[in-house]
């Protein structure tokens, strides 16, 4: 018995540790010590690498803010709500609205400097969501349209189906509840009836 686990480790003991399973089958899969003379000549030396998506443009442009005036306003007189909405739904439900938007607002008080904390998250939200760095870095466009780029942001998430009122577990419970409900078979209003 432990024979043969032996030689089923061993088959494999030379693939690359990537978390991606191997098909021995694949020809266009090689390890750097086999032969690749099976391999056709234009063929990459490596399958198994992911390759990113190319980045999109963001739905709406920097400077949009009028295009949301309930976001805007709320951004205008107290960012660090609108940063705790964005960071909770970034997060994925990992940190809650209130303690990012505290966090926000103890480093604004402190340093004057929130925009260095926002920056890490739009970071975060583009490669989550594979945006554009555009019109310029992240960090650029935190330290100079602070409210500008939270409201781009904001409208970001609410353009992909996120009600960011009720943060990352309201939209899952209302996620999973359309779902519940489309398998749902539909009610049939009064019984069937059988005329003779």
């Amino acid at each position: 018995m432990s024979s043969s686990k032996a030689s089923s480790y061993e088959k494999f003991s030379d693939a690359p540790a990537t978390g991606i399973p191997v098909n021995s089958s694949d020809p266009y899969y090689s390890h750097p010590a086999h032969d690749n003379s099976h391999m056709p000549a234009d063929a990459p030396p490596y399958h198994h690498h992911l390759h990113a998506r190319a980045p999109e443009p963001w739905k709406s442009g920097l400077l949009d803010c009028f295009s949301d005036p309930k976001s805007c306003c709320l951004t205008f007189w107290c960012p660090c709500v609108t940063f705790g909405q964005i960071a909770e739904i970034v997060d994925k439900g990992s940190t809650s609205c209130g303690a990012s938007g505290a966090l926000y607002a103890l480093i604004a008080f402190v340093t004057g400097c929130s925009c260095i904390y926002s920056c890490f998250y739009r970071s975060k939200m583009r490669q989550q969501y594979s945006l554009e760095e555009s019109p310029c870095g992240d960090c650029l466009v935190h330290c100079f349209c602070e409210a500008c780029a939270l409201c781009q942001e904001y409208r970001e998430l609410e353009s992909r189906g996120f009600n960011m009122s009720i943060g990352w577990h309201g939209n899952m419970d209302a996620r999973n509840h359309q779902v519940a409900m489309g398998s749902v078979p539909p009610m049939v209003e009064g019984g069937m009836s059988r005329n003779k």
